[in-house]
């Protein structure tokens, strides 16, 4: 059971995959690995200045009561700004910038904006990048999901998102999820973690319940000045947008690994890489190069192209967001006959595995700077 596990000390004496990693050059890895300050702001910078673009041109047609351009642009800004999420992954990994500081800032920046409780999804996210789709150590991922296409559900992804869901963030459990860290209770704060998450790690809880302090105090005098000054569209703008258009979060972000195979130390087959438009793919913080992301998470997200051209003869071949969508869907309709059912990936040989060197750590490859060093023992 899963509950039976307390911290990832303890899971990591007991899981030990081997992950297997297709084979790239010592040479050509390390130079992929290379962070760029310039790349790093081309895409963290480029995200937010579209989001002030989107933010302004919306401000300009509701001053000016031009209702249909407003309600276009509101819903274009709400996509734009969920899509903040994204980069709060990468940032987390701490593999955009060179320089150790701005992925920080940038990090504050696009979590603040988003009311998203950084600290504990780094903590999250180490178990599931060290332990993917393995239940006893992945609870940011359990699987099975629900490809759901729902109508009332598909209403709110294009307009207003008031309850949430798999992949998509909901005003009320955003706002309940943020009181009840606040509040120091951490009854299930991110995905499937409840206090399990921070077991013997007092300082960390901390920094998670500060942070959630601080969003909710920003947020509210956000709101509150809006209300003074009379421009309540100043809060919707820029508190309110990351509940707003989540449809383009939702369709892109649930391949990664819905529907794929668990308990397996083959990436290949429990992560999913997809094809998308450039446009998609920058909102995405290409991560829609997911199994090479698992793969080599050290590789900041702008190289994943190039790693994937390298390597892609040993992966299986990419699908088509609509593809993935299709197999996704197909494999859900299975499941409800055979809930034991997951998709198995067909896989190319891989003749030579990659070998870590010596001056290597398969934290580094795993997880690029997620958790802090004291879980990693």
């Amino acid at each position: 059971k899963t509950g039976e596990i307390r911290n990832l000390s303890e899971v990591s004496k007991k899981i030990k995959p081997k992950w297997i990693r297709c084979y790239i050059e010592q040479k050509k890895l390390r130079e992929l690995s290379q962070k760029n300050n310039f790349q790093g702001a081309c895409q963290a910078l480029g995200h937010l200045l579209v989001w002030l673009l989107t933010g302004s041109i919306c401000y300009y047609f509701f001053e000016n009561d031009l209702w249909t351009g407003f309600i276009l642009s509101l819903i274009i800004h709400g996509t734009v700004g969920t899509c903040f999420m994204h980069g709060c992954h990468e940032l987390s990994h701490g593999t955009v910038f060179k320089t150790k500081y701005l992925n920080g800032i940038f990090l504050n920046i696009f979590s603040l904006l988003s009311w998203f409780p950084y600290h504990i999804y780094k903590m999250s996210h180490s178990y599931h990048h060290r332990f993917t789709l393995y239940p006893e150590g992945d609870r940011e991922q359990l699987l099975p999901h629900r490809t759901s296409l729902h109508v009332l559900y598909l209403i709110q992804l294009f307009t207003v998102n008031i309850t949430g869901g798999v992949h998509s963030v909901g005003l009320i459990p955003t706002i309940r999820s943020n009181v009840k860290i606040a509040m120091n209770c951490f009854e299930k704060p991110f995905s499937d973690w409840g206090e399990e998450l921070y077991e013997g790690q007092k300082e960390e809880r901390a920094k998670a319940v500060n942070w959630a302090r601080f969003v909710i105090i920003f947020h509210s005098l956000v709101i509150i000045l809006s209300l003074w000054i009379g421009k309540p569209i100043l809060a919707v703008l820029i508190s309110g947008h990351t509940f707003i258009g989540g449809w383009h979060l939702y369709f892109i972000s649930l391949p990664q690994h819905c529907g794929l195979m668990s308990n397996v130390n083959d990436f290949r087959k429990c992560a999913r890489t997809i094809k998308l438009d450039p446009i998609s793919e920058f909102f995405y913080w290409h991560m829609n190069w997911h199994l090479e992301h698992h793969m080599f998470a050290g590789v900041p997200c702008y190289n994943l192209r190039k790693l994937n051209k390298i390597i892609y003869q040993q992966l299986p071949k990419p699908k088509t967001l609509i593809g993935a969508w299709i197999e996704m869907r197909k494999t859900w309709k299975r499941q409800q006959v055979d809930p034991t059912y997951e998709y198995n990936t067909p896989v190319p040989p891989i003749s030579k595995e990659y070998s870590v060197s010596k001056n290597e750590t398969l934290e580094a490859l795993s997880m690029g700077d997620l958790a802090p060093k004291s879980i990693l023992s």
